[in-house]
């Protein structure tokens, strides 16, 4: 049986708790057995709400033990692995001193505020012989895994062009404000915009160079608004990213569009469609499963059979995201092209 150790429990820490309940549910051999957040308010079940609402209201929060200090719950606690949903400029810190004290380490994205921050983790992952997995959960969305077993298998011949979207409401549910602090977060593109980086970086590798617009709207923020060029040899690609459609009536939404010599593939409102060239389009018969259910199943069941991740990995991959994005960070505040 693997015992967990969930630290922090804001907006991606309820997703994440919602996942342990459905596993223990299931009867997967996993216990969540601990909780770490700073706001005692969270002993009582007072979940965060985002942009997307995933988390499980009904959850009874007294079987959890609860803890404001991490280190306390390590020691107190016969714990497998720490469930780290801190803000960013912590992952670093919070991740070595887990793997530290003997334990393995799961950690939301980005991998750190700063690629030199990744370098921290990695080594230290090697030096205590510790499991980490980044939880770059696009890497386990079916719709996203669609496109790159297209890329792979070469059917519709080579990638020529992607253009990819995401954004939505401004996080201001985050606690103190942290998300809207650029040495905290980074702002959109490493918080948010992160998740495109990532993809383009797991599909094609790192692109010879990036530029980059950004706008600033919220003073102190980071970069709230932008989009990226990433230059390749033989395709055209970009990604946009926008925090500050502050309407109720639109949430939040993903999109992306990739295509082939002789295809293309769409997600458009929740819906991946395939248009194959001279043929009728049609809708992929995919696994409807959410990635952050399988990305957690998937560190589990490492650590359970004492392999290594293998999705969200190798781990200099994940730190060559956070690279990228930090070259876009440049070219936005040159307003160049910056080589990579």
């Amino acid at each position: 049986m693997i015992r967990v150790g969930l630290v922090g429990l804001g907006f991606m820490g309820s997703s994440h708790l919602s996942q342990y309940m459905r596993l223990m549910r299931e009867g997967f051999p996993i216990e969540l057995v601990a909780i770490c957040d700073v706001n005692t308010s969270k002993k009582e079940g007072k979940l965060t709400q985002g942009n997307i609402d995933i988390s499980d209201k009904s959850i009874d929060f007294h079987q959890f033990n609860f803890y404001t200090d991490m280190e306390k719950m390590i020691e107190t606690e016969k714990l497998d692995y720490v469930d780290l949903c801190l803000p960013t400029y912590l992952h670093a810190p919070y991740a070595t001193k887990a793997m530290e004290k003997g334990l393995h380490v799961f950690c939301e994205k980005p991998m750190a505020i700063s690629s030199k921050a990744c370098q921290e983790m990695i080594d230290a992952s090697v030096k205590f012989k510790r499991k980490l997995m980044i939880g770059q959960t696009l890497r386990f969305f079916p719709s996203y895994n669609y496109i790159k077993e297209t890329i792979e298998s070469n059917r519709y011949g080579k990638c020529t062009e992607a253009s990819l979207f995401r954004g939505g409401t401004t996080p201001f549910w985050s606690w103190e404000n942290w998300l809207l602090q650029k040495n905290k977060s980074g702002g959109c593109l490493l918080d948010q915009h992160i998740h495109d980086v990532d993809t383009i970086n797991w599909l094609f590798g790192t692109p010879t160079a990036v530029s980059t617009t950004g706008r600033v709207v919220f003073e102190g923020s980071g970069y709230d608004v932008v989009s990226t060029n990433y230059l390749f040899d033989d395709k055209v690609v970009n990604a946009q990213d926008n925090w500050t459609i502050n309407n109720d009536d639109f949430g939040f939404t993903m999109s992306f569009r990739f295509s082939f010599e002789k295809g293309t593939i769409i997600l458009e409102k929740g819906k991946l469609t395939d248009y194959p060239y001279d043929q009728e389009s049609f809708v992929p018969q995919i696994d409807s499963e959410s990635g952050y259910y399988i990305e957690i199943k998937h560190f589990a069941n490492c650590i359970l059979e004492g392999t290594d991740p293998q999705i969200a990995a190798p781990l200099t991959s994940t730190m060559e995201t956070i690279r990228i994005a930090e070259a876009e960070v440049a070219s936005a505040d040159s307003k160049t092209i910056v080589p990579l």
